[in-house]
């Protein structure tokens, strides 16, 4: 098998207008072969083991009422700051607690425009729905056959969803199909069903992207930049594709020539967090069924009642996804307790701050924290889970609206900082706050078929 090794590439590869640049992630992949069995199936979850059923989470056990004095004080102060401010606080939510213990409550029941929180909703639901090592298979067919390395007949693209099949990963499985013995197809590029590159939606134009991946004379300029941060000695694809790009809604029979396996899910939600992709999230929520499906299959995770997740898109991009305070933190508990059964923790789903790379990684937070953040024009969202001495894990989520969203984020890290002057800081992540190294060896993968 040939060696792999991922990297982390930003692009801004949004599509749509937000105050926030969706950040693209791009992970190098390198092809291996095995030997298959010549059966072409439809693409289908591929999982270690059954997702555990997730048990509702333990915000109902925690009182709305009574929060604890010295914990709510100071949320009190910051929200007349930000009053003075000329925010109102009827656009503000917070809810904070450590176990069964609440901290702080400024109308956590109340569901507030939440931007990328939206996504630990997203991350949850396709966690419970696939399992954490879900990949999702493309699979490389013709209804030709191969002669002195010319494929006389067409090449035959089924997808099933992949939200991170980007150039590197195209390169590569143009790499194999050479391996394979393919330099020339005299017929079509064929895509079926849902086949993404680049994040492109349209089957059309994501098939014109992989058409020219697979020939290195004729790559954009785009194409050549990502070749560069591939391993040295990576070879360049070249097969020459005669036909057109075809679009058909079901598979013609056919023989598998090669498959390609994206990360598992739990490192797909990681980089899809880690940057905040807006369009990797609404792919994952329409592979569950929608954003409605989230929005209730997220209700019955947390035990939370369903008015209080209300969902338009998968991503956060609209004022009209509204979680209550609770509820965004019923998400993020019910995360851990989802990922323990499996040795891994909010930590290999979310950014750590400090040490992942991403959006987050200029803002001034709580070294340690793991934190999902939401931006958008008039909205400011943060939340996660902040390891203190005297706390334990404090779970938390700030929810601010109004005019000045830089002022928000920087009275958020005021405020966590502030808290950890009182309750001091660790050095070290506690074991619900680490993640499994044993995640960094997973990857994407080709392999030759028959």
């Amino acid at each position: 098998m040939v060696n792999l090794m991922e990297k982390f590439k930003v692009m801004l590869k949004n599509r749509y207008l937000t105050a926030v640049s969706s950040i693209a992630i791009l992970a190098i992949i390198a092809g291996c072969a095995a030997t298959e069995s010549p059966q072409l199936a439809t693409p289908t979850p591929v999982a270690e083991s059954s997702p555990p059923p997730v048990e509702p989470s333990q915000p109902l056990t925690v009182s709305v009422n009574n929060p604890e004095t010295a914990t709510n004080t100071k949320i009190q102060q910051y929200l007349n700051g930000l009053t003075a401010g000329g925010s109102a606080k009827e656009d503000q939510g917070i809810w904070m607690q450590s176990g069964n213990t609440l901290l702080a409550n400024h109308q956590g029941t109340v569901p507030l425009s939440a931007a990328s929180i939206t996504k630990v909703a997203t991350s949850l639901v396709a966690l419970q729905q696939f399992g954490p090592e879900h990949q999702f298979i493309t699979l490389i067919s013709t209804d030709g056959t191969i002669e002195n390395g010319v494929l006389k007949g067409s090449l035959i693209i089924q997808g099933s969803e992949d939200p991170l099949f980007v150039w590197e990963e195209a390169i590569a499985l143009g790499n194999t199909l050479n391996q394979k013995g393919i330099k020339r197809i005299t017929g079509n590029l064929i895509i079926v069903d849902k086949f993404y590159m680049n994040f492109e939606l349209d089957p059309l134009k994501s098939g014109e992207l992989l058409k020219q991946a697979f020939n290195s004379q004729n790559w954009p300029s785009e194409a050549a930049a990502q070749y560069q941060t591939l391993p040295p000695n990576t070879p360049k694809p070249q097969i020459t594709i005669d036909g057109a790009v075809k679009v058909i809604p079901a598979p013609p029979t056919s023989v598998p020539l090669a498959k390609h396996y994206s990360l598992p899910l739990t490192e797909l939600i990681k980089k899809m967090n880690q940057y905040s992709n807006n369009l990797m999230a609404d792919m994952l929520a329409d592979s569950v069924g929608g954003a409605k499906t989230v929005a209730q299959k997220a209700a019955a995770a947390t035990g939370v009642p369903p008015a209080e997740i209300q969902l338009v898109n998968g991503s956060g991009l609209s004022e009209d996804n509204r979680i209550s305070p609770r509820a965004a933190c019923a998400l993020f508990i019910a995360l851990e307790r989802y990922l323990k059964p499996y040795s891994m923790t909010v930590a290999d789903v979310l950014t750590v701050v400090g040490k992942d790379e991403g959006i987050l990684s200029e803002r001034p937070l709580p070294k340690l924290a793991v934190v999902k953040s939401g931006t958008l024009d008039n909205v400011s969202a943060l939340g996660g889970a902040l390891p203190t001495q005297k706390q334990e894990t404090v779970w938390f989520v700030i929810m601010n609206r109004g005019a000045n969203v830089e002022e928000f984020r920087t009275q958020q890290e005021v405020l966590l900082k502030s808290f950890l002057n009182d309750w001091g800081t660790v050095q070290a992540s506690p074991a619900e706050l680490t993640p499994n190294p044993a995640r960094k060896s997973k990857v994407s993968r080709n392999e030759i078929v028959n």
